[in-house]
């Protein structure tokens, strides 16, 4: 594989400023650097859509078609999912969009978060298709997995759209060039309590939203303590709940009327939302009753833990390609953050994620380790050939 080409396609992808939007308001690269890898892939003979609810941050579907199930053969078809954007650059230190090379590392913003990754798909995915292949090779270049993952929900329905069958995926995100094969899901929910305001001088005639959110924190403790005490995963952090916010009171001479508390909860395969809601109902019920109290729970997002099935063929063959590339083998681990790996498992398509070396993601410097980006790309290539056969 040319080294340079590899090089110089991240080098243009790190040039493009690709900040979320949704978590800086003056981002607006998605859809710079979403044409950039849609022209890119079109000039190499792939068949591009330019996709998304939202055309100001559009992402690309991209099929390079064998000779498999779209042309009436049997080949598989594979999946390669990364995400183009990145989290903002205050304080970051250097320029972001300037991807220099500092001896084994280069750095830049995303540079390792992850359009290494991204690039290196791209150029595996090019390049095995050329050599011809019986399955078809489908790329998902997205946006705003730092914020929504409305990118990768976007492009699951674009290929449902198509009728694309998809037999195996392989999420690009940087995981120290091991294979992830599950991570932890999570739910966050507000819960407002609601009391009766009145004159801090005669709290008895008010209902205090304080006092009985106090009572909520220790039942939540006491839910998090059982959740300690439940079957562990092999690969994964426990399941946790925790108080991620509270806001209450209006000043100091007035009995609270309101309190409102987040809580995040971490979960673990098989953990399903309408579990979680029901136990975390249950704990706040709980909680000791305070006449004239009332609370309302609102769950504002949750995505369900991952976990690639034992049986995947995908992470058999990604495993054996690490083997032949790397002469090492695969290392399997958990991670205890969510991906958009999530979303393809809930879509039944088998996944894996196997990304990069580096380091600095979200922080004022990010840098990427080069060897690792080069075998990643001929990790990537080789499993193509092998899948899609």
């Amino acid at each position: 594989m040319d080294d340079d080409e590899l090089i110089d396609l991240v080098r243009e992808l790190v040039s493009i400023p690709s900040v979320n939007p949704s978590l800086d308001g003056n981002g607006s690269g998605e859809a710079a650097i979403a044409r950039h890898a849609a022209d890119w892939l079109a000039v190499r003979g792939f068949e591009v859509w330019l996709i998304g609810r939202d055309q100001r941050r559009p992402s690309v579907l991209a099929i390079a078609a064998g000779s498999g199930e779209r042309g009436g053969g049997t080949g598989r078809t594979l999946l390669l999912n990364g995400h183009l954007d990145t989290v903002g650059v205050d304080g970051y230190q250097g320029d972001p969009f300037d991807a220099r090379i500092d001896g084994e590392r280069m750095l830049g913003r995303g540079v390792y978060d992850m359009k290494s990754g991204a690039a290196a798909a791209m150029l595996a995915a090019s390049r095995a298709s050329a050599a011809g292949l019986r399955g078809d090779v489908v790329l998902t270049l997205v946006a705003d997995e730092e914020f929504a993952s409305t990118g990768t929900e976007d492009a699951l329905a674009a290929i449902a759209e198509r009728g694309i069958s998809v037999d195996g995926a392989v999420v690009v995100e940087p995981t120290g060039s091991r294979l992830t094969v599950a991570h932890r899901g999570f739910a966050w929910f507000t819960l407002e309590i609601t009391g009766r305001p009145a004159h801090g001088s005669q709290p008895e005639l008010g209902i205090d939203a304080i006092s009985h959110a106090t009572e909520v924190l220790l039942a939540l403790r006491a839910l998090d303590a059982e959740l300690a005490e439940r079957p562990t995963h092999r690969f994964l952090p426990r399941s946790s709940v925790r108080v991620a916010t509270i806001d209450a009171g209006t000043d100091a001479a007035t009995v609270a009327a309101h309190a409102r508390i987040t809580i995040e909860r971490r979960t673990l395969p098989g953990e399903m939302p309408a579990e979680v809601r029901r136990e975390l109902e249950a704990a706040i019920a709980a909680a000791p009753p305070a006449d004239g109290i009332r609370w309302t729970l609102t769950e504002l997002v949750s995505r369900a833990a991952f976990e690639t099935p034992t049986d995947a063929a995908i992470e058999r063959v990604l495993s054996d390609a690490v083997q032949a590339v790397t002469g090492a083998a695969a290392e399997r681990r958990g991670d205890p953050w969510w991906t958009d790996a999530g979303l393809l498992a809930e879509a039944g398509i088998p996944t894996v994620l196997h990304g990069v070396d580096g380091g600095g993601a979200h922080a004022p410097e990010e840098w990427v380790d080069l060897a690792s980006v080069h075998a990643l790309a001929a990790v990537l290539e080789r499993a193509i050939r092998d899948f899609c056969a």
